[in-house]
């Protein structure tokens, strides 16, 4: 199938990635549709929109049908506004590890505490370097999808 995203995640033990990013960027996303057979998510990143619509994760939570496409900065702003209730906003940063690229998302708001990594990779066994601030694997608990995330906050556990 065409359009798989294969990811692992991680929590994160320390705030020592920061020394290692070589990007941060704040983001904004809210959820369309929440259902776990299918989201659909508007994400301001910067000043860029995309709409993305993710299908099912597989029983090990590591792949799953991701299409997204850009549009723009306005029509984002505006689906934003007919989310379901929580804007979910976080400061995300790029830390390369090896010959792979770690997005580290500090969480604000109700999530605020929360940090988390994921790797994307090319096949679901792939081998990566784990970066020495990378703690429990928490791939496929779906408390920590960012559309959970925005029903049931971190600061609520």
């Amino acid at each position: 199938m065409e359009h798989l995203e294969i990811e692992r995640k991680f929590l994160v033990l320390s705030d020592a990635y920061k020394q290692e990013a070589t990007s941060q960027i704040r983001i904004a996303q809210g959820f369309l549709n929440t259902d776990p057979e299918r989201t659909v998510r508007v994400r301001i990143k910067g000043d860029k929109g995309f709409l993305t619509v993710k299908g099912a994760s597989n029983a090990s939570g590591t792949t799953r049908f991701e299409w997204e496409t850009e549009i723009s900065l306005h029509e984002a702003t505006n689906l934003i506004d007919l989310c379901e209730d929580v804007i979910l906003e976080k400061v995300r940063f790029e830390v390369p590890s090896g010959k792979h690229l770690f997005e580290v998302d500090e969480f604000l708001g109700e999530n605020k505490g929360l940090i988390v990594a994921e790797v994307e990779l090319n096949h679901e066994d792939e081998v990566f370097e784990k970066p020495k601030w990378l703690g429990e694997e928490v791939t496929g608990q779906s408390k920590y999808y960012n559309s959970q995330l925005s029903k049931n906050p971190f600061t609520q556990w």
